[in-house]
């Protein structure tokens, strides 16, 4: 049974009952040899063969046991139940359930070889949730902008009220970990629910229109570094660098997983805005003081 599993989380087709199939070529190979070798230190017999189809026909054929239109169509259904139901799931039940749909079609797109429009519509699906969730949800969630950010008088910016959206999450919370820190130890927090609601002199963050919110290809807490001259600090960089690939993906981090973990405990133990940052101070903290002493790890390419 461990077998056949491992043989199904490599995309094998069947071509007959204890023959599989995989596309020739580096990973496949070696996923192939581990389990030959399995199946034979276990006293069983495996063999592995290159097999060439003669004509396109048999070519054709031997794709088709590929087909992973089904998985997708299943996997398109599974999205237009979450997207239905977003208003009865909430906010947070509501993104667990997207990052397991995200997973999944991860894991279905790495073993489909020869991807189609299956695919395609599987991915516009998980795209018009997401957006869906934003639009019910997210209350303003910031788009990247062409401006470049500007350095600021620090001086201007203590003992203010600080404006973002409710519901903070890894930009925000680490950004608002920042502010108070390092820019405005006396900083106050007003949690909103769209922009229209920022406080009149409040200085507002991660929200279109905020004055301190994603610029170019940088997320807001990045976008705060730059602008109060706090780039130079290696393990203010690092948790950058974590929080960018949480918020915005891209290049992975290797502690940025943990630190989500982390955030997720505090999002759960907490029970308002402010008591998960207060949660989530103290995860910010420790990070930095481990970057400080130990230095920060190197991005995972």
């Amino acid at each position: 049974m461990r077998l056949w599993r491992a043989l199904k989380q490599t995309g094998c087709g069947i071509l007959r009952d204890g023959v599989y199939l995989l596309p020739s070529g580096g990973a496949n190979d070696e996923a192939l040899a581990r389990l030959e070798a399995e199946i034979r230190a276990a006293g069983g017999f495996a063999m592995t063969l290159e097999l060439k189809a003669r004509t396109a026909a048999q070519l054709a054929d031997l794709r088709k046991r590929f087909d992973r239109s089904g998985e997708y169509g299943a996997l398109v259904r599974r999205i237009g139940l979450a997207k239905a139901s977003l208003a009865r799931l909430g906010s947070r039940r509501a993104q667990t359930e997207m990052r397991r749909l995200e997973h999944a079609l991860q894991k279905l797109a790495a073993i489909d070889f020869y991807p189609g429009e299956a695919k395609a519509q599987a991915a516009t699906a998980l795209a018009d949730l997401k957006a869906a969730y934003r639009a019910a949800y997210a209350g303003g969630e910031p788009r990247f902008s062409r401006r470049r950010p500007r350095q600021v008088d620090a001086a201007r910016y203590r003992k203010r009220i600080w404006a973002t959206r409710k519901e903070p999450w890894v930009d925000r919370l680490a950004s608002a970990w920042l502010i108070k820190r390092f820019i405005d130890r006396d900083a106050r927090f007003a949690w909103i629910a769209r922009p229209s609601e920022c406080p009149a002199k409040a200085v507002g963050f991660d929200f279109d229109g905020a004055e301190f919110t994603h610029v170019g290809n940088r997320v807001t807490f990045e976008v705060l570094l730059s602008s109060f001259g706090l780039e130079a600090d290696p393990a203010l960089a690092a948790i950058g660098s974590a929080v960018h690939f949480l918020d915005a993906g891209g290049i992975p981090v290797p502690d940025a997983k943990g630190l989500e973990t982390m955030l997720k405990g505090a999002r759960e133990k907490a029970r308002s805005d402010d008591a998960l940052l207060a949660e989530s101070m103290r995860t910010f903290d420790l990070l930095h003081a481990a970057y400080r002493i130990g230095g920060a790890p190197s991005r995972r390419m």
